[in-house]
């Protein structure tokens, strides 16, 4: 470290010192100052940036939670596309996705890489249907990884072609079309069919709703395949997250005793470990304007 701090003092950009930071990062891959040392040697140089991703490529396999990778792989894109065809950057799109599939196929769930994922799709305008389909082979694996849920959300709703820009995800957004709504209704249900009690897609067709400024209530008989309740007789849930679906539903439209029934089966039966919750939105039944819907 002492060679390293003398010839920073010096400003040296060389090969060795290439050399001397692929050294120092394979014993302390988080060393921040020596990533960014390297970047600036690399910039200085002109070396190639394609054959350095491909170094950093080996690197990250390894230290998989590292964040100064990340921040360095950015930091290369940024200073490599301005340099490129559209040739290239098309080919260092399915270079990066090829990439990060790789990672995936480690941990589905990782921070960084979706991370640098949604940094990629704004680079490289990722905004497209392979990206798309990428994700959705993903959800195949692993229907219940929401950080695939998530990033699915983002292409469909963040797309620069429709969306309007600035739009937060919890926003009504009315440029977006009607027949993408309803595939992404449709994309949702079908996820819920096969792991009714997996989170994540209903908590995608709330979001889609929301998006496309519709009521909860629009989606009424489709949650009520999975509850039944029925006066004098016992209920029969298949989901307690469609239990508190439906919760909201009835509470959005003013049927508060139903909205209250399905709140008390939730804290009492069905999510025992959440009674404090149900119990506090039973309460907000009974505040002014009725419960806090989707809180």
């Amino acid at each position: 470290m002492g060679y390293l701090r003398a010839v920073m003092a010096a400003k040296e950009h060389s090969r060795r010192i290439l050399t001397l930071t692929e050294h120092i990062i394979s014993i302390n891959p988080a060393h921040y100052t020596v990533w960014l040392y390297r970047a600036s040697t690399l910039f200085s140089l002109q070396s190639s940036l394609t054959e350095e991703l491909e170094w950093v490529n080996e690197v990250a396999l390894e230290n998989q939670k590292n964040y100064q990778i990340w921040h360095h792989r950015q930091l290369l894109i940024d200073h490599l596309i301005p340099t490129i065809s559209p040739e290239a950057i098309k080919a260092l799109e399915e270079s990066e996705r090829g990439f990060m599939t790789q990672m995936f196929e480690q941990d589905g769930k990782n921070y960084h890489v979706w991370s640098y994922r949604q940094y990629l799709c704004w680079k490289l305008d990722m905004f497209n249907d392979t990206e798309l389909r990428s994700t959705e082979d993903l959800l195949r694996k692993d229907v219940r990884n929401n950080s695939a849920w998530s990033h699915r959300f983002f292409i469909v709703f963040s797309d620069p072609k429709y969306a309007t820009q600035g739009s937060k995800a919890t926003e009504y957004d009315p440029k977006i079309p009607e027949g993408l709504l309803e595939r992404e209704i449709e994309f949702g249900k079908a996820a819920t069919f096969e792991a009714p009690q997996n989170q994540s897609p209903w908590n995608y067709l709330r979001g889609v709703l929301r998006k496309g400024g519709r009521e909860l209530a629009s989606l009424e008989s489709f949650a009520g395949e999975f509850v039944k309740i029925r006066e004098g007789e016992e209920e029969d849930v298949r989901s307690s997250h469609a239990l508190d679906f439906l919760a909201d539903v009835w509470a959005e439209k003013g049927e508060n005793v139903k909205a209250d029934k399905a709140l008390g089966l939730l804290g009492d039966k069905y999510d025992r470990v959440r009674k404090n919750y149900w119990d506090w939105k039973r309460a907000g039944l009974k505040e002014v304007g009725g419960l806090k819907v989707g809180s």
